[in-house]
């Protein structure tokens, strides 16, 4: 995600970037990654942002107990420890954090059930993709802080791009 910042965020001039980023990396979808690595490229991100003015919404990690695609991870415990490290980062003041991952979850730390699609090929519900439940559940988290951050801005325009999403004033 970081290689591809400048291309698909900063130079798209948004006035405001929202970043769910992280569980790729734990899932080794892209090889090896440290929570460390992770977080890092998190700041990075936000770094870039914030000089190109751009303000900068960072979300908690969705719960995941496992991925289907890669079984016996098992990330809910680096997920909770990366979520404390962008919460603490964000009391900084350089983004606003957004909390999904608290509404979400269940008992395992890993994503409700109805809140994810049920996966045929592996007779399981998926875990780590939300259906359209959940992302309702998430749109009406993000809209209330986008309310309180850029309050007076009634109308939004939103579109979305890979992991990012991107809104500009109308």
């Amino acid at each position: 995600m970081l290689l591809r910042y400048n291309d698909d965020v900063i130079n798209l001039k948004p006035y405001a970037v929202i970043i769910l980023a992280g569980t790729n990396d734990l899932a080794g979808n892209t090889g090896p990654t440290t929570i460390e690595e992770i977080f890092d490229n998190i700041k990075s991100m936000t770094e870039i942002s914030s000089a190109n003015n751009i303000k900068i919404f960072l979300c908690s990690i969705l719960p995941v107990y496992d991925y289907l695609w890669s079984p016996g991870i098992f990330p809910s415990n680096d997920i909770i420890k990366l979520n404390i490290m962008i919460k603490k980062y964000c009391k900084s003041g350089i983004a606003t954090y957004v909390d999904y991952h608290t509404s979400m979850k269940n008992k395992r730390n890993g994503l409700k059930n109805e809140f994810t699609y049920w996966n045929e090929a592996h007779n399981e519900y998926d875990g780590v993709h939300p259906d359209k439940k959940g992302y309702l559940h998430m749109e009406k988290i993000i809209r209330k802080k986008l309310k309180k951050i850029l309050y007076p801005i009634i109308s939004l325009n939103f579109f979305t791009t890979s992991s990012y999403f991107f809104f500009d004033i109308l």
